[in-house]
Parts: structure tokens; sequence; C-alpha cells
């Protein structure tokens, strides 16, 4: 009986992961229909959401590969870092790398205090 269930939990696991990954490739065709729109204000909210669930799909689908969300957080971290330690385009023309450490800094400590 066990050998069933865990074939049923096989099967959920391979069907749930086939969705996510099917609703992630919505989700970046619908980012790219999004941006051939030009970014408007109610474009610029459908952007926001668009990303939202882009991140969170591969937040779940790590999840379903048997990685943890602070594994996937570590991996964005040492990516950050290793961007403003070569000086990646984004980071010297924009700063951007710096102001996402920051952000996600601040978070952590907003959630650690509270």
């Amino acid at each position: 009986m066990a050998l069933f269930d865990n074939q049923i939990d096989i099967t959920r696991n391979i069907k749930i992961i086939e969705w996510l990954k099917s609703e992630l490739l919505t989700d970046v065709a619908n980012l790219f229909k999004a941006l051939v729109n030009g970014i408007q204000e109610e474009v610029s909210e459908t952007l926001a959401d668009t990303l939202a669930n882009i991140i969170l799909i591969c937040y779940l689908l790590g999840k379903r590969f048997g990685i943890n969300y602070r594994t996937v957080e570590k991996k964005i971290e040492n990516k950050i870092r290793l961007g403003l330690v070569e000086n990646h385009d984004v980071e010297k023309y924009y700063g951007d790398l710096s102001e996402l450490s920051k952000h996600l800094n601040g978070t952590r400590v907003r959630k650690q205090g509270a």
C-alpha cells in the first residue's frame, strides 16, 4: 500500500512541476506582451503583477525540486555580491544591484525586528 501511495505522490509532484513550468512560460509571454504595449500606468501594474508571479513560481519550482527558499535567497545574494565585485553594467550605470542589496537587507532587518 505504501508503494502505491508513494507512486501517487510522485505523480502528483510531476503534475505540479509541469503546471508550474506552464505557468512560468505563460507569465514570461505575458511579460513580453506587456512590454510591447509600452510602459503606462496600467501596464506598469500588469508588469509588477507578472514579475511577482514569475518570482513566486520560481520559488515554488525550487521547492518541488528539493531546494528550500533560503537556498534560493542565498543564491540571489551571492549573484548580487558577484555583480557588485565584477561591477556589472546594471550596477555600473544604474546602481541597481546596490539598491536591491539594500532593499533585501532592509527587509530582513524589519522582519527580525517585528
